[in-house]
């Protein structure tokens, strides 16, 4: 995969879109497939890493350690590596990731009005 040329026009653009809509900042951070139902899974109390791979069974290692570790890097959640053997690797979400609960919730309401099938 080639290297994104930070000094794009695309890019400026994106930073630029970032900075002026909330909205489109919010979900630069918890937009995908996969970051809302980590943050969703992490609301309940941490998780190791093999629980929240339990509890989204259709998601790869892979693609797994690569969200934890961008939510870890925007500061949605914090990860706790215990000096155990076997290695003990827990997550838990920050107060800036715990204060997304109501945003959740409320996407949550939304799709249960707007779904045609029942949640």
């Amino acid at each position: 995969m080639s290297k994104v040329k930070e000094s794009s026009t695309n890019q400026l653009n994106k930073k630029t879109v970032l900075n002026v809509c909330p909205v489109t900042y919010t979900l630069g951070l918890i937009g995908g497939r996969w970051k809302p139902i980590i943050i969703y899974n992490l609301l309940t109390g941490n998780k190791r890493y093999s629980e929240l791979k339990k509890l989204i069974p259709g998601i790869s290692e892979k693609m797994l350690i690569q969200q934890l570790r961008q939510l870890e890097s925007d500061g949605l959640i914090l990860r706790n590596a215990l000096p155990v053997v076997p290695p003990y690797v827990e997550y838990r979400l920050s107060e800036q990731g715990e204060a997304l609960k109501g945003v959740l919730d409320a996407m949550v309401l939304w799709a249960r009005r707007n779904m045609e099938i029942s949640v």
